[in-house]
């Protein structure tokens, strides 16, 4: 397991370069964290950090968003899971198919499709502790 801290916000791209650091070459990578915990604004920072130039943002509402790295053209998918009621709602927009595809898949809400991820999956745990600081988990 490797831990990445946050202390402050500003410190969050730093953290970012960090985690990109420890991608190897793993593509599916399931975000785990309570509700505020900061998972939408880390996946933005890691995107930004990849080269993304567009607005990156939660796909709570679209429930993903793609996006691609102006200096690489990599594909990076953005999952939002958080409003599936049913697991037959994520089969429907082909999440297989892109969990498969070897672009990068930054996933939020994952316990909601658990049966559909890869079994490399990445798991990513965000913790904010009590004094604030964040706290990145990679397994």
């Amino acid at each position: 397991m490797n831990t990445i801290k946050i202390d402050r916000l500003d410190e969050i791209r730093n953290a970012a370069k960090d985690f990109i650091a420890l991608m190897d070459d793993r593509t599916v990578f399931a975000f785990r964290g309570a509700m505020g915990a900061g998972k939408t604004t880390f996946i933005k920072a890691i995107c930004e950090e990849l080269g993304v130039e567009d607005v990156i943002n939660s796909p709570t509402f679209a429930i993903i968003n793609e996006y691609r790295s102006e200096q690489t053209g990599e594909l990076i998918y953005h999952f939002d899971f958080y409003r599936i009621n049913k697991l037959s709602e994520a089969e429907e927009i082909g999440t297989s198919d892109y969990f498969y595809s070897g672009a990068l898949c930054f996933i939020e809400w994952p316990e909601k499709i658990e049966e559909l991820l890869p079994g490399d999956v990445v798991e990513v745990t965000i913790r904010e502790e009590a004094d604030g600081t964040r706290t990145v988990e990679i397994n």
